[in-house]
């Protein structure tokens, strides 16, 4: 890319050196500039110094003027690359595109930057930005995922790579989001099945929320519906297991209630089977909550 664009800058120049050492008469300067390849004002912008066009791009923000910033910062970045001046720039232009909500932009310059400068004292706050970016993306549980996974691999190089950073507890935050939004997908396409009596894939989706997603908002809905599809399918043995699970750790909650009162109806009773998954995965999720 670099080397297109300096090709362009070298015929435009020519272009316009040639056009105006030809130039007799105003017409004819107002004729050259006209010339599809030639763009006099991107011109000068390509060639302020790079402290110039920083400068511009800050004054641009501070004006709300956020595409042009944004124009500015990548100027400096592309005319001077790997340059101080193209470091800062390109922190700027990641914010500015976050702010402007072209996420997809922000991500793009913010992995750049983190490409070439990932132990810098700004790569934190660079790489918290790109995790915002994905979080802003992240759709209602009804739609594709992709954005919650995106959030949490960002937010989790923030935690991981800068843990004495500023952006560390908000961080932790999205994270905890993103595994509640994919949790809630597997208890929707859960709840899809087991409202169509495909009880085997309905209990799929509720194990993984159960094993995978202990700490989510979503896991005593779970386990009420890992009993409920248990029992329907006459597993007797786990509903009850799952049951007891349930009324172990949430003892208050709505949703043992509830199942309490499904086995009770039924004739049985909450009753832990210690070989069942249901137990084993119990054991880490009381050891969690007791963390």
């Amino acid at each position: 890319m670099r080397d297109v664009n300096s090709s362009m800058l070298s015929r435009t120049t020519r272009a316009l050196a040639v056009c105006l050492a030809l130039t007799a008469t105003a017409g004819l300067v107002s004729a050259c500039s006209t010339d599809k390849d030639i763009d006099i004002t991107k011109l000068k912008a390509e060639t302020d110094p790079p402290q110039q066009l920083y400068d511009q791009g800050l004054a641009n923000i501070k004006a709300g003027h956020m595409a042009e910033a944004a124009r500015k910062f990548d100027a400096v970045d592309r005319e001077n690359p790997f340059s101080d001046w193209s470091q800062k720039a390109l922190v700027m232009s990641t914010f500015v595109k976050y702010r402007m909500g072209s996420y997809t932009d922000a991500i793009a310059t913010g992995n750049r930057y983190m490409a070439l400068y990932p132990e810098s004292k700004d790569a934190a706050y660079v790489q918290y930005l790109i995790g915002l970016s994905d979080w802003r993306q992240i759709p209602s549980v009804t739609q594709d995922q992709t954005f919650s996974t995106r959030t949490i691999d960002a937010m989790t190089k923030v935690v991981k790579n800068y843990p004495n950073s500023e952006y560390v507890s908000d961080a932790q935050a999205k994270i905890r989001f993103a595994r509640d939004q994919l949790a809630g997908k597997e208890m929707q396409v859960g709840r899809y099945y087991l409202e169509r009596k495909e009880y085997l894939a309905a209990i799929q989706r509720f194990r993984t929320v159960v094993e995978q997603y202990s700490n989510t908002n979503q896991i005593e809905e779970a386990l009420a519906r890992l009993v409920e599809a248990y029992y329907a399918l006459g597993v007797v043995s786990e509903a009850q297991t799952a049951a007891a699970v349930l009324g172990h750790n949430y003892p208050d909650s709505k949703w043992y209630a509830d199942s309490y009162k499904l086995l009770k109806s039924k004739g049985v009773a909450p009753q832990e089977n210690t070989e069942s998954w249901i137990s084993k995965a119990g054991k880490k999720l009381l050891l969690g909550s007791n963390s």
